[in-house]
């Protein structure tokens, strides 16, 4: 509102000064007014401006709607990009066996990963914005999908660095987003932060998850339609090195028709596809996604004391991992990258690969992306009914088991069932921890939320680099060992940090009911509480 001065008739009366220190002059009133008192107009209502300098967000109820086009927005353009990244990826170790290439190439992507993890997604976000920040990252991934129509070593493994390098700030914008959005939807709707945010998770897994459906359903119609379509009949004792006891040492895997590369044409075609994906993933992030400003990105960033220097956010994202919460994640965020990595590389090739040939990989796999996606939506949502204990408990149980069955299994190209069902139940363990995990680091580091997740994909990056180190060296039996070490460690982890928040919620409920102790309380220093982020409190609600 701005300051107008209406053209009142001037009377032969002496002027008198109407203005004072809450308002402004407006000689309109002037004989409306009573000779003993000042008629001031009331001072003008702030303005969007004055709402962004004085540090506040002023937000209608109807907002939650554009929140929630935003993170579907989010969602749908990350299901586009990994429609071609996972396809690619989950082809690598069958398509590019040779010397190991395949994998190699996959272990580069996530050993840059772990360094950009340090100090790139923090340092970017704060120059970009998230938005920006996520629209570079995306085009990262186009090297190495162009990489697979000459793949060779000084190929593929220079654009997995490249991959690598975008990966940690794209997932820590992406993370960044979901709970800045899902603390203002959260506010705008009365409803508690934590479930709301778990229920974003679980809705672009959802959509991400179904990648694997898009992404191998395109692989294996290709395949499946070229010349490589034809099924290879092995012995009965070259599958007897399927499964377990499946080795890259010693190359007695090459008597193995199944695993032979397809012709380099059905390549190409599916690798064209994928580019194609990936640009249009970046103009939906362009187009369709609201900056984060809208929700508080802008009074984050707008205090020059709050700016930080390189060195600065590099500790920042250092220190994260001096707090006891977050060393204790550390096994269970390890253990998600590397079932990841194992069922993207070591059961397509020592199971599906080896037994029914690489044409099947793409089948069996999109029965792991829609039962992980069908699970996301559903734990998400599930959450805020039975807690994250019960949920998380089950995903460890499922993945337990699962390892057992894979130890003792032979697989057999006439039982071609129950490659599906492992598959299948693989994702919805792989679902409990996408969303769960990821969902619990939102709620424990609310207030240093790019840190948090910077330290999140820096973990679960060293998970898959450790199994894609092993990939080649290892048989496939004690590969399942080693995941059945990494997941008890990590579960135990994970229960211990429950039990700390189960403790520090009851201790400030404690505190809140007795006076005294709130007393106490507030004559001690305060300390920083992680769960608490301060943007909360520079948001208004309107009722509009």
């Amino acid at each position: 509102m701005t300051a107008t001065h209406g053209g009142g008739c001037e009377d032969a009366r002496p002027d008198k000064d109407y203005t004072n220190k809450t308002g402004f002059k407006n000689d309109a009133y002037q004989h409306d007014r009573d000779s003993n008192d000042d008629i001031v107009k009331p001072p003008p209502l702030p303005t969007e401006e004055d709402m962004y300098a004085s540090g506040k967000v002023k937000l209608s109820r109807n907002e939650k709607w554009r929140i929630l086009k935003n993170v579907a927005a989010v969602s749908a353009a990350f299901m586009v990009q990994f429609t071609a990244f996972q396809g690619t990826a989950n082809l690598q170790s069958s398509i590019n066996a040779a010397d190991g290439l395949g994998t190699v190439s996959l272990s580069s992507i996530y050993a840059a990963l772990v360094v950009s993890c340090i100090f790139v997604p923090t340092f970017l976000i704060k120059r970009l914005t998230v938005k920006w920040t996520l629209c570079l990252s995306m085009m990262c991934y186009a090297p190495y999908i162009g990489a697979q129509f000459y793949p060779a070593f000084y190929t593929l493994v220079p654009a997995g660095v490249v991959v690598g390098l975008g990966a940690a700030p794209m997932w820590t914008s992406k993370a960044t987003y979901l709970t800045q959005a899902g603390s203002v939807y959260a506010k705008l709707t009365d409803q508690a932060v934590d479930g709301i945010i778990v229920r974003f998770f679980g809705f672009f897994f959802l959509a991400w998850q179904t990648a694997e459906l898009w992404g191998n359903l395109i692989s294996s119609l290709v395949f499946s339609s070229g010349v490589h379509s034809g099924n290879s009949q092995n012995t009965s004792n070259t599958l007897l090195t399927c499964g377990a006891n499946f080795c890259m040492i010693g190359g007695g895997h090459h008597d193995n028709r199944n695993l032979h590369r397809p012709p380099d044409s059905e390549i190409y075609e599916i690798s064209a596809i994928y580019l194609a994906c990936v640009v249009v993933a970046v103009i939906m992030v362009a187009v369709l996604v609201d900056p984060l400003s809208r929700y508080g990105e802008k009074q984050r960033n707008s205090d020059p004391s709050r700016e930080l220097t390189g060195i600065q956010l590099l500790s920042a994202t250092a220190y994260q991992l001096k707090k006891p919460n977050q060393q204790l994640l550390i096994p269970i965020t390890l253990w998600i990258g590397m079932e990841q990595a194992f069922i993207g590389a070591d059961f397509t090739q020592a199971y599906v690969s080896c037994a029914l040939g690489i044409r099947s990989i793409g089948y069996v796999m999109i029965c792991f992306g829609v039962v992980n996606a069908i699970c996301s939506l559903l734990f998400g949502s599930a959450m805020k009914f039975i807690g994250r204990f019960p949920i998380l408990f089950m995903g460890a149980a499922l993945h337990l088991g699962l390892i057992v069955w894979l130890l003792i299994w032979r697989p057999n190209p006439e039982s071609p069932t129950v490659f599906f069902v492992i598959s299948g139940l693989w994702g919805v363990g792989d679902a409990v921890w996408q969303t769960q995990i990821n969902g619990l680091y939102g709620v424990l580091f609310r207030r240093n939320k790019e840190a948090a997740f910077s330290n999140y994909r820096l973990w679960e990056s060293a998970g898959f680099v450790v199994a894609y180190a092993y990939s080649t060296h290892l048989c496939a039996r004690m590969k399942l060992y080693v995941m059945m070490v990494v997941l008890l460690i990590g579960f135990l982890g994970y229960m211990v940090v429950e039990i700390l928040h189960k403790r520090k919620a009851l201790r400030l409920k404690a505190i809140a009911e007795n006076p005294a102790a709130a007393a106490d309380a507030a004559m001690q220093p305060p300390e920083e509480d992680d769960e608490k982020d301060e943007i909360d409190d520079e948001i208004i609600i309107t009722h509009l």
